[in-house]
């Protein structure tokens, strides 16, 4: 765990959201060309990984530990490093959001999960590739509208 689980290197994140794209993007593939059970346990897997990442807090989640142990060692150190409060409540977000597709998908409903499950790889395609975190803009509006008090 870093030295302050406040701040972390925002290439982390990252990282985990590439692997959260990837894995998404084999669930839509089982779900609309394998099977819609097979898309509802992958998206329970990762589902589970945003809520350890929600709950746990960003500093815990396997995907950065995983970051922190192999990839981060050949980086040069971060320029700066960020509040760890957006990017967990992002996982927040995540969980929801793959929470609802695997309800959704244990009820036989596969379009509403290849629904949520390609929201949810938009928004992890968008913050590996172009470093866009919608949750942490979600959690930056809740804070200026009121609705989230700062961590």
């Amino acid at each position: 765990m870093p030295a302050d689980p406040d701040r972390i290197d925002p290439r982390g994140p990252r990282f985990g959201a590439g692997i959260t794209a990837v894995l998404l993007l084999v669930d839509l593939f089982l779900a609309l060309a394998v099977s819609g059970v097979a898309a509802t346990v992958l998206l329970a897997a990762i589902c589970a990984v945003f809520a350890w990442g929600a709950f746990a807090g960003i500093a815990r989640h396997p995907y950065g530990r995983l970051f922190r142990a192999v990839i981060r060692p050949r980086l040069r150190p971060p320029a700066e490093l960020e509040a760890a409060a957006p990017p967990t409540f992002a996982q927040g977000v995540g969980f929801v959001i793959t929470f609802l597709g695997v309800v959704l998908g244990a009820f036989g409903l596969t379009p509403g999960l290849v629904v949520l499950a390609a929201l949810a790889f938009v928004a992890a395609f968008l913050n590996s590739v172009f470093g866009f975190c919608l949750g942490c803009r979600m959690y930056v509006l809740g804070l200026r509208a009121g609705i989230i008090r700062p961590a």
